[in-house]
């Protein structure tokens, strides 16, 4: 009984003991996850901060390049991968993105102007979770683009273009920011003028964007984007845009006033002055590779082929076919051009002078690849079609036309446009009979196809006939070639697109 009342009393006094454990359980649980949730928050931060975002390096020991255009502005939203802006280099366009989710406060440059690599292209208030290597790589940026946030606005200014208005290059409240308010509210027109009268043309979310093409018009006939009224998604300005705001200039101008005849010329005087422009990145790439070939002594060689055969076989293969289907003559004359470097491999080489200056050395090409020079609108550009040797007639003209689409455009890449083997210059496809075309080194040759043109010629009897008769141009360096072998190459190629069904038989 003693025992039985002990035990009894033990269980008892035991209970509170069991009945306080779960909610000390609970509590011990909740400050867990409390820390863990705390713990969670220390992984990434906001870096609530402007900063420089640099011109990273794209390649080819290129150091600056053009702004082609931008597209975004201060004071819009731009997410990771986003575009900013494409940069023109004097080899390839290459389109800038954002790495960052944030809002952009400042661009360092306007349309065509050149960028330097390194230098800080806009400043973007970053507003994303940030790694501590990209916050590190930031510092960096912003340590070397002036001392980290020298340039950078003060608080009210930013809270400001934060606001809904955009300040545009023309704005009045932009141009009249020093005047105090007295003078501001005291010069008021008495009468508005017509211009004034007339209602604001309301312009789309991309009405300053235009593809290179349009540029070059618009620079070409000296016109301002933002004055022309564009016609395409969201404002976007086309040619046919530029070519009727030209043409309404035009009539526009066609009846002068009395006024305006007075000035006429004053104005014509004004026009004859002589300006001054840089060159672009191509023709700066150009003015490069140019005076390097100055060195090469050339060896020029033309010849007479017939097309009469090449022609007769375009016309019965493009019978029926859509127009994208169709062959023109010059993925004929490149494959040619391939099976001939096979049995003259010294033309599909580079001349090596830098290894060794004292011992020149001559670097036999296993691969053909032809450069193709392509008129775009931004100046002449040479396209590489890789390994032709391998390729069909079919796929070179897909090729062909791939790469002159991207050249106009200027949407070439880098790879696009290097490790050229040989150059074919189809300037006929301009105009022009026998041309002189320039070896691009390390190559040490080039053919330039001139216009095929209608020639009377005698048939083998001495009859009259009508001949279709195209003129090839070849320059080869002559310290590594001599004159006797591209004569036999030439003519080798002669045959090859005369005799055209004898060529499909060698392709393999």
């Amino acid at each position: 009984m003693k025992s039985f009342a002990s035990r009894e009393a033990s269980r008892r006094l035991a209970q509170p003991t069991f009945v306080h454990r779960p909610a000390i359980a609970a509590r011990r649980a909740a400050n867990i996850r409390i820390q863990e949730q705390r713990r969670g928050f220390r992984g990434t931060r906001r870096l609530l901060a402007v900063k420089p975002y640099l011109l990273a390096d794209i390649g080819e020991g290129i150091t600056e390049c053009q702004v082609i255009q931008w597209f975004v502005k201060p004071g819009a939203r731009v997410e990771q991968f986003d575009p900013i802006c494409e940069v023109q280099s004097d080899k390839a366009s290459v389109e800038i993105t954002s790495r960052f989710d944030g809002v952009i406060k400042k661009l360092y440059y306007e349309p065509d102007d050149m960028a330097k690599v390194g230098k800080p292209l806009v400043d973007i208030d970053i507003q994303s979770e940030i790694s501590p290597a990209d916050e590190a790589l930031l510092n960096e940026e912003s340590s070397g683009a002036g001392g980290g946030g020298g340039d950078q606005e003060p608080p009210s200014t930013a809270s400001a273009q934060e606001q809904g208005i955009e300040l545009g290059r023309n704005d009045t409240k932009a141009a009249i920011g020093d005047v105090p308010a007295s003078d501001q509210s005291t010069t008021l027109p008495s009468e508005p003028s017509p211009e004034d009268s007339r209602p604001q043309r309301q312009r789309g979310k991309h009405a300053s964007l235009a593809t290179p093409a349009v540029r070059h018009m618009i620079k070409e006939h000296k016109l301002n984007i933002e004055d022309v009224e564009g016609t395409g998604k969201e404002g976007r300005v086309l040619k046919d845009d530029v070519q009727r705001h030209v043409e309404s200039a035009k009539q526009s101008g066609s009846a002068p006033s009395p006024s305006s005849t007075q000035t006429a010329p004053l104005a014509s005087a004004q026009q004859m002055d002589d300006q001054v422009k840089p060159l672009s990145p191509v023709q700066a790439g150009m003015f490069k590779q140019m005076t390097k070939s100055l060195s090469i002594p050339h060896f020029l060689y033309t010849d007479a082929v017939d097309f009469t055969s090449l022609t007769s076989l375009r016309k019965k293969y493009n019978a029926g076919r859509e127009k994208e289907d169709r062959i023109t003559p010059l993925p004929l004359i490149i494959k040619a051009v391939s099976l001939t470097l096979q049995q003259f491999p010294l033309l599909n080489s580079h001349l090596d002078t830098t290894t060794n200056p004292d011992k020149p050395q001559i670097i036999l090409k296993g691969g053909h690849n032809i450069g193709v020079a392509v008129d775009s609108p931004s100046g002449l550009l040479v396209p590489v079609i890789k390994n032709v040797q391998s390729h069909s007639i079919a796929s070179l003209a897909q090729e062909i036309t791939r790469l002159a689409t991207l050249a106009r455009g200027g949407k070439l890449t880098s790879a696009d446009l290097t490790g050229a083997t040989f150059t074919v210059s189809n300037i006929g496809s301009i105009g022009g009979g026998t041309v002189a075309p320039v070896i691009v080194g390390p190559q040490v040759g080039i053919l330039g196809i001139g216009k095929a043109r209608i020639v009377p010629a005698f048939g083998e009897n001495g009859e009259l006939m009508r001949r279709e008769e195209c003129i090839f141009s070849w320059s080869a360096d002559h310290r590594v070639v001599d004159g006797a072998y591209v004569a036999r190459a030439a003519e080798e190629v002669r045959k090859s697109v005369e005799g055209v069904e004898g060529m499909l038989v060698r392709m393999r």
